[in-house]
């Protein structure tokens, strides 16, 4: 299995941790992603449902799918009236040409593009749209650029190149959106403990990087009151092309009606060759009658 592979199949085992120290989406976010009229959404990727919930709380008619059952679970939880799938973006659970829009957060960078996409194109009406969503840490702070250090940073979030790079959608917009998150020590832990670079250590370097993040905490929180972790949702939204056509078949070529010379053709000929004379002995020689 490759490092991308254990990554990606990490979560399940952070999916409390990942509920409690993630970060939401904007409202303002989600409304440039989907639009400000309630639509038919198919999220992928959807953990445990932090941009399930503000969909939801806008209007939208969302049907959630994770591959993962553990964060699946934990969705469930939340959301129990939101119709939810184990499903990945390579094989959606959805009929052609049946949701407005297609949405994904923290995910598009774990999906096999060359399969997904024409995945997720398959399921847009015509003149619906693919939204996807990062919230990227503010590291021009000097603290959460030490943070980065800690726990990782996502560098893989421009969805741009394999977008544009794909014939099933048209010319890719960006937008950015500025947050914040509340962290205190317990959550912070969280949000590193659900971080798949973490995920994936053994139990002791797991425990040496979550030291060294209490000792910057303890250098730059405030204690109980915690401290404002700056985010920008950076967000990518591109409409679906237009269907090909399928290539009509070709017209069937009428036979041609039949002509008097065609039906004499065709009539009986016997008449006109010649025949063997009958009611003779067999002498070993055969007689033709040329009448």
């Amino acid at each position: 299995m490759s490092e991308h592979e254990r990554r990606a199949r990490s979560f399940g085992g952070v999916a409390e941790a990942y509920d409690r120290g993630r970060p939401t989406y904007p409202d303002d976010a989600v409304r440039w992603l989907v639009g400000e009229q309630p639509a038919t959404v198919l999220e992928l990727g959807a953990g445990t449902g932090k941009l399930t919930e503000r969909l939801v709380a806008l209007g939208h008619d969302v049907h959630a799918t994770e591959p993962d059952e553990a964060m699946l679970a934990v969705l469930r939880r939340r959301l129990p009236g939101v119709r939810a799938s184990a499903a990945g973006a390579e094989q959606i659970p959805a009929a052609d040409a049946s949701v407005d829009v297609v949405v994904g957060a923290q995910c598009f960078h774990w999906f096999d593009h060359a399969v997904a996409l024409p995945e997720i194109a398959r399921v847009l009406r015509p003149g619906g749209h693919l939204a996807l969503v990062w919230n990227q840490r503010d590291e021009r702070i000097p603290w959460v650029r030490k943070l980065g250090r800690i726990i990782g940073s996502q560098d893989n979030t421009d969805s741009t190149p394999a977008l544009e790079a794909s014939e099933e959608f048209l010319d890719v917009d960006t937008a950015a959106f500025a947050h914040w998150q509340t962290v205190d020590r317990r959550s912070i832990q969280d949000l590193a403990r659900s971080r798949s670079n973490l995920a994936v250590l053994d139990d002791e370097a797991r425990d040496e990087r979550l030291a060294e993040l209490l000792a910057l905490y303890d250098d730059y929180g405030r204690g109980m009151d915690g401290m404002q972790l700056p985010y920008a949702a950076q967000c990518f939204r591109a409409e679906v092309a237009p269907r090909r056509q399928p290539e009509p078949e070709p017209e069937p070529v009428p036979e041609p009606e039949p002509t008097v010379a065609m039906e004499r053709e065709l009539d009986d000929s016997a008449d006109r060759l010649p025949r063997v004379a009958a009611g003779l002995e067999d002498t070993g020689t055969l007689l033709i009658d040329f009448r």
